[in-house]
């Protein structure tokens, strides 16, 4: 996939298809989705693979054309075995025969590498492992293109730095709070390097803000963390922005971030996500945010160590 390619936001359906019970209200989120003329994200793994469903029975009810369009904006994931957690070659060309079997379609324009968090670099890179699988479907033209998608920086740039794939994808360390992906993502741009910026409200807080109780990262946050952005909050009050709206054009403006990948789980939220990414960030605050100390993060990938 180019650079040119891609939309500056990205959808993420990573909850499409969670609730089996309310199937049409996620039929109506991936028609929104589908119809925004944005990327959709997607993964085999994603909702046991209801979320691939859901967005290939939408594609299936479409026009031909509307159906072409649509397909082609939709990236998804390989991922290990469910069950086994096996994710060499084999699985590979598995996981994507999956995927693309509830697509609906002979092709993805992008194919990521998803959390090889079960095997080890060496296993991954090695003959006959994750990554050989991915470029046979390159060269075979099932995927117009790859990427290695996961959560740690120093894990994901030992992928970026084999020269290997053609796009990035790293989430919750590019925002706010966290900048520990910076360093990779430039890295990755400087190569030519497609760079998907995914979670830019990392996962509740910067969405919801200090008082709601929620997380960051999927850890909880600090009372250290939750004090610096209700300090936020208020710089953003005092200049008429929303803090969801200030961490969103935190990832748009970064120069070295090619799409922003923002979880959507319904019509109305895509709407408020299309208005957040309309919205103007006035100079002074951005100032002021510089002038902050960093961000009590409680993401520390060398400390928990990557494989």
């Amino acid at each position: 996939m180019l650079i040119g390619d891609v939309s500056p936001l990205t959808l993420g359906s990573s909850g499409l298809g969670r609730d089996a019970d309310a199937s049409g209200d996620a039929v109506d989120t991936a028609r929104a989705m589908l119809a925004s003329g944005l990327l959709v994200d997607t993964s085999n793994a994603y909702t046991g693979g209801r979320s691939e469903q859901t967005l290939g029975r939408v594609l299936a009810e479409s026009a031909d054309a509307e159906r072409a369009d649509a397909a082609s904006r939709i990236v998804t994931k390989v991922d290990a075995d469910p069950r086994t957690h096996r994710f060499d070659r084999d699985r590979v060309l598995r996981s994507a025969e999956e995927s693309l079997s509830r697509l609906g379609v002979d092709r993805v324009p992008l194919l990521h590498l998803h959390d090889p968090y079960s095997v080890s670099f060496e296993e991954a890179m090695g003959p006959g492992g994750a990554v050989a699988g991915l470029i046979e479907l390159r060269e075979s033209h099932v995927a117009g293109a790859i990427g290695i998608a996961a959560g740690p920086a120093p894990l994901v740039a030992r992928y970026v730095d084999t020269g290997v794939f053609d796009a990035v994808l790293v989430h919750n360390r590019y925002t706010l709070v966290d900048r520990s992906a910076r360093a990779v993502f430039e890295r990755a741009a400087a190569r030519g390097m497609t760079v998907f910026n995914a979670a830019p409200f990392g996962g509740g807080i910067l969405a919801h803000g200090a008082a709601s109780g929620a997380g960051y990262g999927y850890r909880p946050a600090t009372d250290e963390l939750r004090a610096w952005v209700a300090g936020v909050e208020h710089l953003c009050e005092l200049r008429g922005v929303t803090l969801p709206t200030l961490a969103l054009h935190f990832s748009l403006g970064a120069p070295f971030v090619h799409s922003t990948v923002v979880g959507v789980s319904s019509p109305r939220r895509l709407v408020e996500l299309e208005a957040m990414a309309a919205a103007s960030i006035p100079d002074e605050l951005w100032s002021e945010l510089e002038r902050l100390p960093p961000a009590p993060t409680p993401i520390d990938d060398e400390q928990d160590g990557s494989r």
